[in-house]
């Protein structure tokens, strides 16, 4: 375990899905609101993010993918999941990046995806690295742009699960881009 401001990292285990499915859930439902409907935000969405979880670190995917969780006291604060070469020109996706309120304005987030970027590296060190985010997720755009992050596309978003009832109206995602993982680690 890495100690940061009393925020340990470690990767993810099997065991950790709960946990890891209920603060995802949790961010979803403060931030995706208006773009993904109600009554899955109110109802199913952490039943599907537990099965989504249980999926993932179940069956790691052979070194394609990382999940690192900070953790203060016993308490998930955050966690974000690397895939690894998803993306011919921008290298490795960082699928999900998500932090408790009790840990935001702590530099944790910037310690998570410090920590994707040294991941990336180690596997790759000539990788770049990007993330998708809900346009009407502005206060994820100021932190990725604060990173140095670029917006260079903008597209549909999908429907969580694939299931179109989920969305409300058809939401945009914005691809924030880092051309050199390493730019992170800095």
């Amino acid at each position: 375990m890495i100690g940061t401001a009393g925020h340990q990292l470690r990767r993810a285990r099997r065991a950790d899905a709960p946990r890891i499915a209920r603060l995802h859930a949790e961010s979803w439902r403060r931030y995706y609101r208006g773009a993904y409907a109600d009554a899955f935000l109110d109802g199913e969405v952490e039943a599907d993010r537990r099965d989504e979880w249980s999926r993932r670190l179940q069956e790691p995917e052979r070194g394609r993918t990382a999940t690192i969780l900070a953790e203060q006291g016993g308490s998930l604060l955050g966690f974000v999941h690397v895939i690894f070469d998803d993306d011919p020109t921008w290298g490795a996706l960082v699928d999900n990046i998500h932090v408790a309120v009790a840990g935001q304005r702590s530099g944790l987030g910037t310690r998570l995806m410090t920590a994707a970027a040294e991941a990336v590296v180690e596997r790759s060190a000539k990788s770049g690295l990007y993330v998708w985010v809900l346009e009407q997720n502005v206060p994820a755009q100021a932190f990725y742009q604060a990173r140095g992050g670029r917006c260079v596309e903008r597209a549909p978003a999908v429907a969580p699960g694939g299931v179109a009832g989920r969305l409300v109206g058809a939401p945009l995602k914005l691809r924030y881009v880092w051309p050199e993982a390493e730019a992170l680690r800095r």
